[in-house]
């Protein structure tokens, strides 16, 4: 039986239908400009189905914390000081039930322009996978869209307590929101939090430096982290955040997508992936689960506990990188695919996503060609899935300096911008100036 190979399309819709050139470090929304949903028009969808794309990864599609305006529509504007970027960060959700208002074209109609797009990526022959971000949430979260029979995170938390199973956050009773950095931010207030929440990246503290997920708040799954100094899980009765994440979940789902890309699944409980992903896939059995893993020694937990397919970046991605730049031997390539020899199936290879540094960065290899031997590694040695990231089929070098994200070899994903391969690719104007001479490494679609 032929099973088609899966090729995801990863990409950024605020950067890829983005025109304007003015790109102006740390620019705003009105200098800099910012790409839409509607940028995925019918023939833009078949040029990416074309080079074997079978799923689009949406990023950044839900509501996050930016640094814009928003507030005649009655969106709740963020403090400037628990912000990263004029744009804010995709991993910021502000709101779980509401689409970025960046994206649209008519605001107060995003919802149904993401509907719509849903549409058009299955007329173009393709599914649809977008962000669940299950570990953390923009420190300001409140939803305004939700349906009126939930009750929001937080909203009956016992602030009075550190931990209690119920509760949605982890709080640091009687402590300010007190980070090593400025809390003004050249807003007319300073930003307060009393009591203040734990932090995203698991620090239980009031105080997180610059370097911290400063932005987020922990989600409570259960899992008391500093029980007399250890850790202690209270799953039974099921925690309140289980039940409130499985129902967006749902919620998404209805909407007619086709799979999650579930960030960081490592900072929360496998029981609760089994739990979640039983109940999702009861009633939409096809749904896909992607699980963004960097522990190898986990793998088999997460499949087990629900995920399709899981990263394969502390593994085959460290590994393809380095022989790419002749840090290791091609041989061992052997090595990693067959460490997870009995679980190849769930492995998603890529070489580049929104995380990582372009190929043709300085501080990757300079050149995209020099990956063409990876990519046909990566993407045919095995029926496995596939990803790349969008700019990556024109040889997208990373290296421009848009503002908070700097010049790191990464597109960013904290400003606004316009992305210049990307842009060359898919525009008639004038070419920008702000580019290098690399090739495109198209991906052939495939079946096995």
């Amino acid at each position: 039986m032929n099973k088609k190979k899966i090729i995801i399309y990863q990409t950024l819709p605020r950067l890829f239908g983005n025109r304007n050139l003015t790109r102006q470090v740390n620019g705003t929304l009105a200098e800099n400009g910012c790409g839409k949903m509607s940028d995925f028009d019918a023939p833009t969808l078949r040029r990416i189905h074309t080079l074997g794309a079978t799923h689009i990864w949406y990023t950044g599609v839900i509501r996050h914390a930016t640094d814009t305006d928003y507030t005649r529509f009655g969106i709740p504007r963020q403090h400037p000081a628990v912000v990263k970027g004029l744009a804010g960060s995709p991993y910021a959700i502000t709101d779980y039930y509401d689409i970025d208002p960046d994206l649209a074209d008519d605001v107060e109609q995003r919802m149904e322009e993401w509907t719509q797009l849903i549409d058009r990526t299955h007329a173009a022959g393709m599914q649809v996978i977008m962000d669940f971000v299950p570990n953390h949430v923009a420190r300001q979260y409140h939803s305004i869209a939700k349906p009126a029979t939930v009750k929001d995170l937080g909203q009956d938390d016992n602030t009075d307590k550190h931990f209690d199973q119920q509760n949605n956050f982890y709080y640091c009773t009687g402590q300010p929101f007190a980070p090593q950095f400025d809390l003004q931010a050249g807003a007319a207030q300073p930003y307060a939090e009393m009591p203040a929440k734990a932090t995203g990246n698991d620090r239980f503290d009031n105080h997180p430096g610059i370097n911290d997920w400063y932005e987020t708040v922990k989600l409570n799954y259960g899992i008391d982290y500093c029980d007399a100094g250890g850790r202690s899980r209270h799953f039974d009765p099921v925690p309140n955040t289980w039940i409130k994440m499985t129902d967006i979940l749902l919620f998404w789902t209805a909407k007619g997508i086709d799979g999650f890309r579930c960030d960081m699944v490592e900072m929360v409980p496998t029981e609760f992936w089994t739990y979640a992903t039983q109940i999702v896939k009861e009633r939409y059995p096809q749904l896909l689960f992607i699980g963004e893993v960097y522990d190898p020694e986990q793998y088999r937990s997460y499949i087990n506990s629900g995920f399709d397919y899981l990263y394969d970046k502390v593994g085959m991605y460290d590994c393809l990188r380095a022989v790419i730049r002749g840090e290791r031997p091609a041989s061992s390539i052997t090595y990693q695919w067959q460490s997870t020899g009995d679980i190849t199936d769930h492995m998603l290879y890529f070489l580049e996503n929104h995380d990582e540094q372009r190929i043709a960065s300085d501080y990757f290899c300079g050149d995209a060609h020099k990956a063409l031997p990876a990519i046909m590694v990566s993407a045919l040695m095995r029926t496995n899935p596939f990803m790349i990231y969008a700019g990556q089929e024109y040889g997208e070098p990373g290296m421009d300096r848009e503002g908070f994200s700097g010049t790191d070899g990464r597109t960013t994903i904290f400003d606004y911008w316009t992305v210049d391969a990307i842009y060359k690719a898919t525009s008639s104007a004038t070419p920008s100036p702000h580019s290098r001479n690399n090739s495109p490494c198209n991906i052939k679609r495939s079946s096995e």
